[in-house]
């Protein structure tokens, strides 16, 4: 496993993925080989994720080599991010309400030994603690065994989702707030209000190619139960009208401002945002903020080659920037520290995101039939 942080190699791995692995796809893509055969995958997400490359992009090429009927298993699984996203900017309180729970579950979890036990692979399933080796090692898992160990986490170990979510964000190469704590709730049961994901023997057996056997899992736990319920908070993704002569913040999800709807705009400057752990709520290991950190400073280099006048700054830098807009964070983090400081922005949305995500206000079954109406407004 190898992630060089670099657009010109993100844009190499989709290329090689696209014309040797792609057709195989919907075939092997929930089978975990381990982390030296990830050939089945595309291995795309930490590029995806940090705007490296774009869903556009990924989906546009590989439209390039086989039809929507024979892509759309991968398009659907490139656009879950998407919606993930989209669902969480409509309920934004699921965000905000996770960090109380888990700043609140943090204290009472320090000194609980079966909690240390999971997070330094020392528990007595050992198909489990080979994937938090390999995710420390390699800050990626296969998304069928993230799900797997999420449920080993809350269902086996008994453990609150919200640690485990937690865990994954702060060793994740592709960690983003809304697919990874949307993500936990699915699998715990509170996502999909009853409907939980229970990892069993059989499945870990088979799709990873019997690498592991004896599993011994609670097979039969009921779902857990949140009284909790969210209403969709009606929101504007307009752009504002003049945007030109103005400074322009760019954050950690948007990476690539060559290939943004907003490239062919003059902006007075652009200003790489960096944002360490100390204004973090969720702090993330330093091997995260290195990647982070590299990839902040490959988009620098093409901004500065293109003659683009540009300069990475910390986070709590932007209040001395004047006259400013920026390309949206989403909700997490960045915009978190936004809204606490109450530095007021006019936000720049994706087209893509504009369009998909009015089709993010019920499951996932529901967007994906208007997939095909989404990749045709920019096809």
């Amino acid at each position: 496993m190898n992630f060089e942080p670099s657009r010109a190699v993100a844009l190499e791995k989709l290329n090689n993925f696209v014309d040797s692995s792609l057709s195989e796809y919907s075939k092997l893509r929930n089978f975990d080989f381990g982390p030296d055969n990830r050939s089945n995958i595309s291995c795309l997400s930490p590029y995806i994720t940090h705007g490296i490359i774009s869903e556009k992009e990924v989906i546009e090429k590989s439209l390039g080599k086989f039809s929507l009927s024979k892509n759309e298993k991968f398009i659907q699984e490139v656009l879950w991010r998407t919606y993930w996203k989209g669902w969480l900017e409509l309920r934004p309180n699921v965000w905000s309400d996770y960090l109380i729970e888990l700043n609140k579950i943090s204290g009472d979890f320090q000194n609980n030994q079966n909690y240390i036990n999971a997070v330094e692979g020392k528990t007595n399933i050992e198909c489990f603690n080979t994937w938090v080796n390999e995710l420390k090692e390699n800050n990626y898992l296969h998304n069928h065994t993230r799900m797997w160990f999420a449920s080993i986490w809350i269902f086996t170990l008994e453990l609150p989702w919200q640690l485990g979510a937690e865990f994954f964000m702060k060793h994740l190469y592709d960690g983003d707030a809304a697919s990874n704590t949307l993500g936990w709730r699915w699998v715990a049961g509170i996502q999909t209000q009853g409907k939980h994901y229970l990892a069993s023997e059989w499945n870990i057996k088979k799709f990873t190619n019997n690498r592991f056997n004896n599993v011994k899992l609670n097979e039969n736990a009921p779902p857990k139960v949140s009284e909790k319920t969210y209403q969709i908070i009606k929101k504007d993704f307009n752009n504002p009208q003049n945007i030109e002569d103005k400074n322009l913040l760019i954050f950690e999800n948007n990476l690539s401002f060559e290939i943004t709807d907003f490239q062919n705009n003059k902006f007075k400057k652009i200003y790489l945002i960096s944002n360490k752990n100390k204004d973090r709520s969720i702090k993330v290991s330093e091997k995260i903020l290195k990647f982070k950190s590299l990839l902040i400073e490959d988009q620098e280099q093409r901004l500065k080659t293109n003659l683009i006048d540009c300069e990475v700054i910390d986070i709590s830098d932007i209040k001395k920037i004047e006259n400013c807009c920026a390309l949206y964070p989403t909700v997490g983090e960045n915009l978190d520290y936004l809204n606490s400081n109450n530095l007021k922005v006019d936000f720049l949305y994706r087209k893509l995101d504009q369009y998909s995500w009015q089709y993010c206000n019920k499951g996932f079954f529901n967007f994906k039939s208007y997939i095909p109406k989404i990749i045709s407004t920019f096809n």
